[in-house]
Parts: structure tokens; C-alpha cells; sequence
């Protein structure tokens, strides 16, 4: 049976890897870091050879598709693929920038999650390839480097400038390991850019402004599915990606228990979130509409994909919030600023939050996942939520005694 987008977002990671084929020798690997890779079976000369198509999403099931035709297109004209991409020109494959960055981005991408290689590889595509893409990488010097972060830098996005810095770095480094480059010039550049200003999350940690912002949330009028997201964004502590990406085969209402897979976490490692009463009860408000689908938040350009990263910022500028007064990701510092306040224990709240351990002794040794309290806290956080709206407030949930 042929692949569709909706398999192969939804193939989980096994303990060994595993392949899932479509049709004409095209099949995925999936890896048991959640990596999803493209491979092409063909015969040349009574022999069985594979070549790699790239990784899953950044190579979609379409470029898969065209890819494979291409080459089963080369076989019937008597042309060996493999011996053909070897041919190609330098600066097409092997040396070229944007070919070295496309590996290093291919083999590094299975230890990510799935929207942080989307972001390098847009960062990648936006500025970076239409002007040092096809370059001889080994020929590349910091003065060719500092126009591409210029351009960066002078549309005031100077932490995404840091962040391209950061890659080509890395870029640069893979291509020295692999004898297409001498040196990493991007270390010439160290200091160069300026820093970027620290930035917080905006939000909201007023008591009655929170009761103001949970009425506001409810009596929002737009389609059922964003109002659920807004419903549930603050109750649930997560990230704006974790909750637009969130899979009903993931969510256990009986249980009452939402896991993430590593594959879709910043660090990796899958993540519980415990539901309050109040999440069950939105979720299944909001199951008849998308449960039938994959995503409990599908993109209203089908429902083969979740909704926009922006839908949740949209809203609540609808509302009338500006971004300097709260963003999707600032209903994370708003749990975090009233449960510490309260007075629940810092570590079930950076646990639950999936918060690294920055001491690194520690994290060696605690393990613990806390989650009899995390799901009592949870809980209490969600009623607080409900009092505020109603116009009261909860003091002390956990609140230690003077």
C-alpha cells in the first residue's frame, strides 16, 4: 500500500529500526531516535543498489516520489544513478556549501526534534544557500561569511543571525572531518556580530489579569479548534509546538495522560503531562470535530498537518493582547511565576515544564519524575485557573508556612 502523509507523521520509533515502502523501491527508515530517512531500491546490471533521497520532512513524499521517478528514468535510459551523481559537477555535490550542509543537516537531524530541523533548514534556505550555497566550500572565508550575516543582522534579527553563525559553524566543521575543507572560518567571526539583547517571554502574572485573560480565552469566537488550543495552552505548561504538533494517538483520556514522544521534545526525551478534569473535558469537547484525524489541531489547508505556529499569537491578538503583553509561550512563565509563588517544590515544576537540569552532576543522578505531585499540581493549577476566572483566587495551594 502507498504511503500517505498521514503514515508517515504518525510512525512512532521502534527499538530497532524499521521500514515502511511505497511503491517502485521508494521506502522510509525509521529510527529509533525518530529520524525518518528516504532510500531507493533499483537494480543495475542484475545487482540490487540503494541511494539515500534525504529525510523526512524536509524531503516531503512528493519530492520523494518525483526523485524516485527521476532516477528509475536514468536506469531505463541505460544510465547508472549512482555513477551519475558522482559525476556531476563539484560545485553541484561533493564541495559545494549547500551540499555539505544538506549532510551534516540529514545526519544530524534524527537527534532533533521535527521542528527544530525545519527551523535550520528554512534558516538554511532563507539566507544562506541563495548566496554561499554553491560555492566551493573549501574556498569559503570569513569576508565571504559577513555579507550573509549582515543581512541577517540589518533586518534587526540579531539572535537569528547568531543562531546561522552557529550552523555554518557547524557546516563547516562536518566538511573539515570529511576533507572538503582545511579550516572553519566562521570561528573568525567570534565576537563580530553584536549580542543579542536578552528577551523574556511577555506575560501576564497579575492575579485579576489572569482572571481576565481565562474569561477571555473562553468567550473567544473563533473556530472551536483555536478556542480549545487557547482553553487548553495554559493549563497544560507546554511549548506552542508540542501543543500544535499534539496527536490524539497520543492523548489517553481514560487515564487521563498526554505523552509526548522524544522525537517531537526540544531535549529528546519523551514527556508526561498529566490532564486535569478541565483538559479532559476540552478535549473531549474538541474530539468529535478532529478526532477522526491525526492532529487534535489540523492546519485549515487539510488535515494532514497541524495548524499554523502563529494561530495561538493570532488569536490572542484578536483578543487584544499584544505581543508585548503575552505570547503563546508566555502561558509558560505565567504557571511557572504563581506554582513557584505558591510554593510546589522547583523541581516538580522544571520537571513538568521539561526543563533541562543546568548542573549536570545533578541531572547525572536525578532521575526522578515526580509525577504522583506533578499530577496533583497540575490539577490544583487548573482549579486555580478556574478560581481566578470566576473572580476569586486560590492563596497558597502549596504555600509554606511563615
Amino acid at each position: 500500500m502507498a504511503l500517505n502523509d498521514i503514515m508517515l507523521r504518525s510512525a512512532k520509533p521502534r527499538e530497532r529500526r524499521y521500514k515502511l515502502f511505497d511503491e517502485a523501491g521508494l521506502y522510509v527508515i525509521v529510527t529509533p531516535e525518530g529520524g525518518k530517512w528516504w532510500r531507493l531500491r533499483y537494480r543495475w546490471v542484475g545487482k540490487e543498489q540503494t541511494l539515500s533521497l534525504g529525510t523526512y520532512p524536509a524531503v516531503s513524499l512528493k519530492q520523494a516520489r518525483l526523485s524516485r521517478d527521476a532516477i528509475r528514468l536514468q536506469v531505463r535510459e541505460g544510465v547508472n544513478p549512482s555513477e551519475a551523481r558522482k559525476a556531476q559537477e563539484p560545485t553541484a555535490l561533493g564541495d559545494s556549501f549547500e551540499c555539505q550542509a544538506r549532510q551534516w543537516h540529514e545526519a544530524r537531524a534524527p537527534r532533533w526534534s521535527a521542528v527544530h530541523a525545519g527551523r535550520v533548514l528554512r534558516d538554511l534556505e532563507r539566507d544562506v544557500w541563495p548566496w554561499i550555497g554553491k560555492r566551493p566550500v573549501a574556498g569559503l572565508t570569513a569576508l565571504d561569511l559577513k555579507p550573509v550575516l549582515a543581512r541577517i543582522r540589518d533586518r534587526g534579527a540579531i539572535e537569528s543571525a547568531h543562531r546561522v553563525l552557529q550552523v555554518i559553524g557547524q557546516v563547516f566543521r562536518y566538511a573539515v572531518a570529511g576533507g572538503y575543507a582545511e579550516r572553519n572560518p566562521a570561528v573568525d567571526l567570534k565576537g563580530w556580530l553584536p549580542s543579542p539583547s536578552r528577551r523574556h517571554f511577555a506575560t501576564i502574572t497579575e492575579p485579576k489579569a489572569i482572571g481576565r485573560l481565562m474569561r477571555d480565552l473562553d468567550g473567544y469566537q473563533g473556530s472551536l479548534a483555536v478556542r480549545c488550543a487557547l482553553r487548553l495552552a495554559p493549563r497544560l505548561m507546554v511549548r506552542p509546538g508540542e501543543l500544535r504538533q499534539a496527536e490524539w494517538a497520543e492523548i489517553d483520556l481514560e487515564a487521563a495522560l498526554w505523552r509526548i514522544p522524544a522525537a517531537k521534545m526540544k531535549g529528546r526525551q519523551e514527556h508526561l503531562v498529566p490532564l486535569a478534569r478541565q483538559c479532559v473535558a476540552i478535549l473531549k469537547e474538541l474530539q468529535p470535530l478532529t478526532g477522526r484525524g491525526c492532529y487534535l489541531f489540523p492546519s485549515v489547508r487539510g488535515w494532514s498537518r497541524p495548524m499554523s505556529a502563529n494561530t495561538v499569537n493570532t488569536a490572542l491578538r484578536t483578543l487584544g493582547y499584544a505581543s508585548d503583553t503575552l505570547t503563546a509561550h508566555g502561558f509558560r512563565a505565567l504557571a511557572s511565576t504563581r506554582l513557584n509563588e505558591q510554593g510546589w517544590p522547583p523541581d516538580v515544576i522544571e520537571r513538568q515544564l521539561s526543563h533541562a537540569e543546568r548542573n549536570k552532576v545533578r541531572s547525572a543522578y536525578n532521575r526522578a519524575s515526580y509525577m504522583a505531585e506533578r499530577a496533583k499540581m497540575m490539577q490544583a493549577w487548573a482549579d486555580d485557573l478556574d478560581a481566578l476566572a470566576a473572580g476569586g483566587e486560590v492563596v497558597g495551594i502549596r504555600k509554606k508556612s511563615a
